[in-house]
């Protein structure tokens, strides 16, 4: 005998990585199988029935109630992905600790978050099993008397046990959860630029000029004068000044852009929901009570 194991993943990669992980748990390869929006049967408008099976239709020894199928098909929706996997029965407990260890997706929680986000399977009257945890296995896809609905690792599922029938109401109970994440609350930017200003100084110049002049002289010749034959150069240079500009460059002034911040308390008010259960007790029927739930034994 066999059963078929379902896991959901977030992304395809972490669904083949768990394929790849089933290997060393002796299930054959060909056996396993991974299922996205690309898989034939997928159907973005609508969920699957048991007339219109979808991507369940390949999907060997699939059964799970309509709430479950509809979640992992949900799951797929939101770019998810769903591996199968044809198991022996003496497999399945390794096979479901492989994929749980495999980073596969809680089904119950994330139901329960998306049911808090507003979505709901559009089935009306069907049955709803339990929930799946992370991995889960599977008898035949239609309901008969030989249906199992196995859910090894919670043992939490909806079904028959020898004579006795079993219902579970889930006690569903939020919390608030406060985050922070950063908002723009506005800036400066200080942008540099050069600009020109013409200016002037005035400074005082000196430049020279050489000045020959001949002057008519009568007299005579003295004796100090006695070389007056000799030829003889006289060289005189004139001499001017003309402006040299220069530049130096000093630091005026500084503009320093910088940010302080500081910390406030704010309260957040908002509302959670909680499921109560209201018990009526029959005559001759005994009604436990799990503490943990935090249920109220109403007898009238």
């Amino acid at each position: 005998m066999s059963s078929t194991i379902t896991a959901l993943f977030d992304t395809r990669a972490e669904a083949e990585a768990a394929k790849d992980r089933l290997k060393s748990a002796r299930v054959d390869a060909d056996n396993v199988h991974v299922h996205d929006k690309s898989s034939k049967g997928y159907n973005e408008q609508s969920y699957s029935t048991h007339e219109d099976r979808g991507i369940w239709d390949s999907i060997k020894n699939a059964f799970a109630p309509d709430e479950d199928r509809h979640t992992y098909e949900e799951g797929i929706r939101r770019g998810g992905a769903l591996l199968t996997a044809d198991v022996d029965d003496d497999c399945v407990d390794e096979a479901v600790r492989v994929l749980e260890e495999a980073n596969s997706v809680d089904i119950d929680d994330r139901s329960s978050q998306w049911r808090s986000q507003g979505w709901d399977y559009p089935a009306t009257g069907a049955a709803t099993g339990a929930g799946l945890g992370t991995a889960s296995a599977f008898g035949g896809f239609g309901k008969g008397d030989d249906d199992r609905d196995l859910d090894r690792d919670r043992d939490t599922n909806l079904g028959t046990r020898g004579n006795d029938r079993e219902e579970v109401i889930p006690i569903v109970e939020e919390n608030l959860v406060v985050g922070k994440r950063d908002v723009d609350r506005g800036g400066v930017r200080v942008r540099s630029y050069v600009t020109e200003t013409p200016v002037s100084e005035q400074i005082r110049l000196r430049n020279e000029r050489v000045k020959v002049e001949r002057r008519a002289v009568d007299q005579p010749l003295s004796a100090a004068d006695g070389d007056a034959f000799r030829e003889r150069t006289i060289a005189m240079t004139a001499t001017g000044e003309e402006a040299v500009v220069g530049k130096n460059a000093r630091v005026v002034e500084e503009v320093v852009v910088s940010k302080t911040a500081d910390e406030r308390t704010e309260t957040v008010s908002d509302t959670v929901r909680k499921t109560e259960v209201d018990i009526d007790r029959d005559t001759d029927v005994d009604t436990k009570r799990d503490s943990t739930f935090g249920t109220t034994d109403t007898r009238r």
